[in-house]
């Protein structure tokens, strides 16, 4: 009998550092080069925010990285189980009359 693994992609899963670990100690070193173009954006940036370069390029960078690595989970699953999940997913959707009347309502101001 082969043993069946699969892997599903999870859609959700963030870790966000505080920022105060983001602030502990910084050894490495990132060099890059950049256009002018690309250092002036930068710079002007950075200052409209009050942040340094550096500052600026870190904080950016972390946020795209978490955000391309939050969808990047993933978990393994027996065939049952898979089956099971699979069977979950491809049931229609149960309308809750609670949950219509909730959508309906005005958005608070």
């Amino acid at each position: 009998m082969t043993k069946l693994t699969l892997y599903v992609h999870c859609g959700y899963s963030c870790r966000t550092l505080p920022d105060e670990a983001m602030a502990a100690t910084k050894t490495a070193r990132r060099n890059l080069r950049v256009s002018p173009t690309e250092d002036m954006l930068f710079r002007e940036a950075a200052a409209v925010v009050g942040e340094s370069v550096s500052e600026f390029l870190v904080a950016s960078g972390r946020e795209r990285a978490e955000m391309i690595l939050a969808d990047r989970t993933q978990f393994v699953l027996d065939r049952s189980t898979w089956k099971a999940f699979s069977a979950a997913l491809d049931r229609p959707a149960e309308v809750k009359p609670e949950v219509v009347e909730l959508m309906r309502r005005p958005r608070p101001e």
